[in-house]
C-alpha cells in the first residue's frame, strides 16, 4: 500500500525528515511514536501534499503510484486521507455541505457519479448515529463552536463517509476524554478491512489499547530509529523515548 523510501524534507529551509523509509501493507494500521519535533506530524504533511513542506530526497508512493507527484486534491481522490491533530474551523459553510462536497469531488476525480442528495442523506444519517453524532450538529457551520471530541469525531464520520484508502491519523487522541477516545475509536475500528491501510500518529500508548496496530514504529530526529509489535509501545510508554533520541 504505502512506501516511503529515505524521504528528506525541510520546512522553511530547515531538515526535519532525514532519510525516513516506511512501509505499511495494505490492511495493516501502523502506529508512528516518538518526542515532540522528531517529525511524525512532517511526515503526514509530506504524504498529504501540505503547502510549504519540501521534499528534497527520496520517494513515497501508493499503490506503486507516485504520490509525490499528484496534488493534494489528486492525493485524496486517490484515497489518502488526513485526520488533524487540530481540525479547522470553516465559518459560514455548513458541515453536510462541506462532506458532501468533497464526496462528490471525488467521485468526479475517480470518473464516478456524483452521490444524489437522498441517497447522500441516508449515508450521512447512518453514519452520524454510529458515531453518535447528533444529525443538527451537521447543519452548524464546520467544527465552528463544537467541543475537543465533537471535532475528532466530525473527522471520523468524514472518513467514514468518504471511504478512503489510506488513513492517516495525527494524535487523534489529543484533548479526547475517555468516553469520547471510546466513541472515535469504534469509529476507526469499523473501518479496518484488507483494502485499507492506517498510519496512527500518536504519543501515548493509551490511543493503542483501542486501536491495537499491527506494527509501531518510533520516529525520532527525522528518521525511523526502531519498529516492532505492539509490545514496543507499551516498552515506551515506560520507558520514554531517551535512549532512542539519544541513538539518532
Amino acid at each position: 500500500m504505502l512506501s516511503v523510501k529515505n524521504l528528506q524534507a525541510a520546512v522553511d529551509g530547515k531538515e526535519i525528515l532525514k532519510g525516513l523509509s516506511l512501509e505499511v501493507p495494505s490492511g495493516e494500521v501502523h502506529a508512528i511514536m516518538g518526542p515532540n519535533g522528531a517529525g511524525k506530524s512532517t511526515l503526514s504533511y509530506v504524504l498529504t501534499g501540505r503547502e510549504g513542506y519540501e521534499v528534497t530526497a527520496g520517494s513515497a508512493s501508493l499503490n506503486g503510484e507516485d504520490l509525490l507527484a499528484l496534488s493534494p486534491d489528486e492525493r485524496a481522490a486517490r484515497g489518502v486521507f488526513l485526520s488533524f491533530q487540530y481540525p479547522l474551523e470553516i465559518p459560514g459553510v455548513p458541515a453536510i455541505t462541506f462532506i458532501r462536497t468533497a464526496l462528490n469531488a471525488q467521485r468526479k476525480a475517480r470518473g464516478e457519479a456524483e452521490l444524489a442528495a437522498p441517497a447522500f442523506l441516508k449515508l450521512a444519517r447512518e453514519k452520524a448515529e454510529a458515531l453518535k453524532i447528533d444529525f443538527e450538529m451537521l447543519k452548524r457551520p464546520l467544527n465552528v463552536g463544537f467541543s475537543g471530541g465533537e471535532k475528532k469525531r466530525m473527522e471520523i464520520l468524514q472518513m467514514a463517509i468518504l471511504s478512503p484508502r489510506f488513513l492517516i491519523l495525527d494524535e487523534t487522541d489529543s484533548g479526547l476524554d475517555i468516553d469520547a477516545l471510546r466513541i472515535v475509536s469504534e469509529g476507526v475500528n469499523a473501518l479496518r478491512s484488507p483494502e485499507r491501510s492506517m498510519l496512527v500518529i500518536t504519543h501515548y500508548q493509551r490511543l493503542l489499547d483501542y486501536i491495537r496496530p499491527d506494527r509501531v514504529h518510533v520516529l525520532a530526529a527525522g528518521r525511523i530509529v526502531a519498529s516492532g509489535g505492539p509490545e514496543l509501545a507499551l516498552q515506551l510508554e515506560r520507558e520514554g523515548y531517551d535512549k532512542y533520541a539519544r541513538a539518532a
